[in-house]
């Protein structure tokens, strides 16, 4: 089909947390036809009232359908693919009977196997995508974004088709975001930047929430910071013995993420706070268990899941 902005619209958005309702409610409103498919009490909130959106101090309140019914997602054209890693499998089995043979799905997940997880279920053309952002929900159907967004798109080496055809989609994907102010990159190692938010999400997610500090009180400290560079070399590590080669300064690269997002804490702090199951097994325990599966030691990375999972338990 000839791929256009036109083509990728409706737009649905599977999983209408704090990404989801920030670039859903980015997307329409910029124009696009997009509908938040979520939680009862976020849907009822923007039923009734619009998606209140708080961005850098700005507020605004934008008009979008919402749901909480999966089979809203019929007639998408593209699907921004937004739950926690842990419900990937069961939240692609729900969509499937309802998704359009020619919708384009787009993962912005946390994680490195979401795609492949996706693609075991569905036919349709999955699209990686990463994305470093401060954001959270503010109450029922209110998001409120503090810093970061820029999207990074790509297509993974395995899954790859025709170059043009992939390009051309690419592009209409990254128009559409450009059009709705957010700046696009499209990758041609999308493998070694999803490895790369892996790093950075291991190096400060359970951290941040085991302790509750937000990044710049993190970085602040000597002790943490060690901590912190050992968790990257291990990630590196274990990358490196699947094939992928990240970066030499990654352990600088991950201690200066704080400086242009020193108040964020991470989403697993949110979750926990929240009383929910946090991402972790797909991080720290993701590394740990490839780590183990490779030979290789991963010490800091074993503990940290450790940790934040008997602080779940506590929670529950």
């Amino acid at each position: 089909m000839s791929i256009t902005n036109d083509a990728l619209s409706p737009v649905a958005v599977v999983g209408a947390g704090a990404l989801g309702c920030l670039f859903g409610g980015l997307l329409a409103r910029a124009g696009a036809a997009v509908t938040l498919i979520g939680r009862p009490q976020h849907v009822a909130a923007i039923r009734k009232d619009g998606l209140r959106f708080d961005s850098r101090g700005t507020q605004s309140i934008i008009p979008v359908a919402a749901s909480e019914d999966i089979a809203a997602v019929r007639g998408a054209r593209l699907v921004l693919f937004c739950v926690k890693s842990n419900d990937t499998d069961d939240a692609a089995r729900a969509m499937a009977p309802y998704l359009p043979a020619d919708a384009v799905i787009l993962s912005l997940q946390n994680g490195v196997d979401n795609v492949e997880r996706l693609g075991a279920v569905v036919p349709n053309v999955v699209l990686p995508g990463l994305v470093y952002v401060a954001a959270q929900m503010a109450g029922p159907g209110s998001v409120h974004h503090t810093g970061g967004g820029n999207l990074t798109i790509g297509r993974l080496k395995a899954l790859r088709g025709g170059n043009t055809s992939d390009r051309r989609l690419l592009e209409a994907v990254a128009a559409l975001f450009t059009g709705a102010g957010v700046e696009v990159t499209i990758s041609e190692t999308i493998e070694v930047d999803l490895w790369i938010k892996l790093v950075m999400n291991s190096a400060y997610n359970a951290i941040s929430a085991l302790t509750g500090s937000q990044y710049g009180r993190m970085v602040a400290l000597a002790d943490i910071r060690a901590v912190m560079a050992d968790a990257v070399n291990e990630v590196v590590a274990v990358a490196a013995r699947k094939g992928v080669r990240l970066p030499d300064d990654l352990v600088e690269k991950a201690i200066r993420l704080a400086d242009g997002m020193p108040v964020t804490i991470s989403s697993t702090a949110q979750d926990l706070r929240r009383g929910r199951r946090t991402e972790i097994d797909h991080l720290n325990g993701y590394v740990a268990r490839e780590g183990e599966a490779l030979g290789i030691a991963t010490p800091v990375n074993r503990t940290l899941n450790a940790l934040v999972k008997l602080a779940e338990s506590r929670r529950a």
